[in-house]
């Protein structure tokens, strides 16, 4: 029996969706963006992929209300939960298990279908209960009226000290604040370095006599030029070097503030004594009571992903937040910890754990007309923010962003929406233009949460979701249909590395309750995360080796992968092929949003993701000339994106070739170095480029 998935993808219809969806992923699948997490793939494309995997022979219309009843999807890899949900759409049980705890946290609530009046009233009762207090740490002054006013924003700066005590901000420029289209809009605002006055002016000049001291300053040049910093006397220093002069991070200079004036229009403000007397009063506060509140005590580790971080002397994860924050966030979250509800409970931790990414020292100033902070996560390392910007924790509804009041309703109420009403994007030409639309086809998320295999068994549309690892699973041979994952990106990205951000709060708020938050950490020594190619691929065809032992004999694995590099493609060919599986077919699809940081760096980025398509080893059909086929495959696909409007990069075609070689090359039982010396031919054969070079493009 063949499914559909492995004769063809029919990504001419799917990569418009998965396209639109890919700009507001938050919007259009607010489900999988309750809490963060890393490389969430488009639901659309696994929506696909899972109706394929399960479908007999033949494609069903995207927006057919499919019911796959009785069948059971496994993703051993869960994430957010993009494939969990996605099956749960089309009517099958799910079994997700992740190594990570944070994962397994927030797909528990993200699935979990809970009434939305009970959120709303306990939420209401939260704000009676701690709205007030901490808002009044983030009142200021208007410079005008001496008025009272709610604080948006804080803009601070990082200070360095010189050997001679000189100390110098790091601002590479002045202009801290301007339109996300500043051609249209020109004003901006800046900053005097001699009388630390807010003006406003256009954002390009380069040179200004400040309208307060009357002192000339070029706007664009601040002293912080690339990895150094020039004193008053011209002499330049490391930054790096300043900074590791002390022991502690960076100190940090208010310098500007965003508030609402008494019309409720926003307003810069240069900072006064009533700003300084209430950052003084709460870290008195803090000092007070921190012993009662939930606050963070685990230390950062050494990785890829942190030491950039430990470079500036952040080597505590309370290092993060200044005292104001923590002190209004650990009050938050020590009125969330009292909610009896239990289920409700966790859902307003997970809702406290998403907001931290926006309130923190790590976050920045995106700019007017835009969502206006910067999470920390923008880069794939922690990149210490020279310029950070203040949340204020709480938030003002239609002026904040990022805050916990503001992602109650967009996140949260959002999220449990979507499981009542799982709309799809619809795509119509009206007038010669396409236009998008939202349509429901498929029934109400509602799983019955189990906790073991037997009752998951016994329900007859349930959950079951696993913290732990995935080459160990508590399911029974030959139970699984379908294998719809996306593993971890081979290389440099760990995610335990950046999880561990969440987990310091989220262990001594819910350690005692649950035991995968009892770790010293998020990591695993088994998570499948390694710069060694070898390593990577070792455990990666544990996990395969293991959904091999559970799919049923004509089961499918299916999943999404791409990688710039030679080695990336050998890793997952060994992964498969050692674990006794063969590919069985490679389409190319639309990966994630390619304006995405940090694929908007790259000069020539991959878009495209292939979907590998495995199934338990059989008979391989016969294949004379392996290059004839791959290059009869690329053709075929490489004129289906041209006929569709889709221009693809030498990145994209790269993937292409590297995906038909390992597919064709798992049916001749190849070697790896077969294989690698295949893929360098055809890749300078049909790209016109070779290797390395594509590498370095994307």
């Amino acid at each position: 029996m063949k499914y559909a998935i492995e004769k063809d993808f029919p990504f001419e219809a799917i990569d418009p969706i998965a396209e639109i969806e890919s700009y507001r992923k938050e919007i259009n699948r607010p489900i999988y963006h309750i809490h963060k997490w890393w490389a969430k793939r488009l639901g659309s494309v696994f929506r696909a992929i899972v109706s394929g995997a399960l479908s007999e022979n033949k494609w069903s219309d995207f927006y057919t209300n499919q019911d796959f009843k009785g069948k059971i999807v496994l993703d051993p890899f869960m994430g957010s939960g993009t494939t969990l949900g996605e099956a749960a759409k089309l009517g099958a049980s799910v079994v997700g298990c992740d190594v990570n705890p944070v994962s397994t946290f927030l797909v528990n609530q993200a699935l979990k279908d809970i009434s939305i009046n009970e959120l709303e009233k306990e939420f209401k009762s939260i704000e009676r209960d701690v709205k007030e207090k901490i808002n009044s740490y983030f009142t200021t002054k208007l410079s005008d009226t001496n008025q009272k006013a709610q604080a948006l924003y804080y803009f601070w700066v990082k200070i360095v000290r010189t050997p001679n005590g000189e100390e110098i901000p790091l601002f590479s420029s002045y202009v801290f604040s301007k339109n996300a289209y500043p051609k249209k809009k020109p004003d901006s605002k800046i900053w005097c370095p001699h009388c630390e006055s807010v003006i406003t002016a256009h954002y390009n000049l380069t040179h200004i006599d400040c309208p307060s001291c009357k002192k000339p300053f070029n706007p664009q040049s601040g002293p912080a030029r690339g990895s150094k910093v020039v004193d008053k006397n011209g002499n330049e220093h490391k930054i790096k070097d300043l900074v590791n002069l002390g022991k502690a991070p960076p100190k940090h200079k208010l310098y500007a503030i965003m508030a609402l004036n008494e019309k409720g229009e926003k307003v810069y403000i240069k900072p006064s004594q009533y700003d300084f007397d209430i950052l003084q009063k709460a870290s008195d506060d803090l000092v007070k009571i921190e012993g009662e509140l939930p606050l963070p005590i685990m230390q950062v580790r050494h990785g890829h992903n942190t030491n950039q971080a430990k470079g500036y002397n952040y080597n505590s994860w309370r290092d993060f937040f200044n005292e104001r924050q923590l002190l209004c966030l650990g009050l938050l979250l020590q009125r969330i910890l009292e909610i009896k509800d239990r289920e409700v409970r966790d859902h307003f931790v997970c809702l406290f754990s998403g907001s931290l990414e926006f309130n923190n020292l790590f976050c920045s100033f995106k700019g007017e007309g835009t969502g206006a902070v910067r999470h920390m996560f923008s880069n794939h390392i922690l990149k210490p923010e020279r310029t950070p910007l203040e949340n204020i924790v709480w938030g003002v509804p239609g002026k904040s962003s990022g805050t916990f009041s503001t992602l109650f309703k967009s996140r949260l109420i959002k999220a449990k929406e979507y499981l009542k009403n799982p709309f799809e994007i619809l795509l119509e030409e009206k007038d010669g233009k396409i236009k998008s639309s939202k349509i429901v086809c498929s029934s109400p998320i509602s799983l019955s949460s189990t906790q073991s295999w037997e009752e998951f068994k016994s329900q007859s549309q349930s959950a079951l979701i696993l913290n732990g690892d995935s080459s160990r699973l508590p399911v029974p041979d030959n139970s699984i249909d379908a294998v719809v994952t996306d593993p971890p990106y081979f290389d440099f990205v760990h995610y335990s590395e950046l999880s561990d951000f969440f987990y310091a709060w989220l262990s001594p708020a819910l350690g005692g309750d649950y035991e995968y938050l009892k770790r010293n950490d998020s990591s695993h020594e088994n998570e499948v995360q390694d710069k060694d190619n070898q390593s990577f691929s070792r455990k990666l065809g544990c996990i395969f080796s293991e959904c091999k032992r559970v799919l049923k004999e004509d089961g499918l694995l299916c999943f999404s992968y791409h990688h710039s590099a030679i080695d990336g493609w050998i890793a997952i060919y060994e992964a498969i092929t050692n674990s006794g599986l063969d590919i069985v077919a490679a389409h190319p699809v639309k990966a994630e949003m390619s304006v995405a940081s940090p694929k908007s760096a790259a000069k020539d980025p991959i878009n495209l993701d292939a979907i590998l398509v495995c199934k338990k080893e059989r008979k391989p059909p016969k294949v004379t000339d392996i290059k004839s086929e791959v290059r009869r495959l690329y053709n075929d696909y490489v004129s289906r994106f041209q006929a569709s409007g889709r221009k693809l990069s030498s990145g994209d075609k790269f993937v292409i070739v590297c995906s038909q070689v390992i597919t064709i090359s798992s049916c001749l039982r190849l070697s790896s170095e077969e294989v690698r010396a295949e893929i360098a031919e055809l890749v300078t054969e049909l790209i016109g480029v070779s290797e390395s070079k594509s590498r370095k493009a994307v």
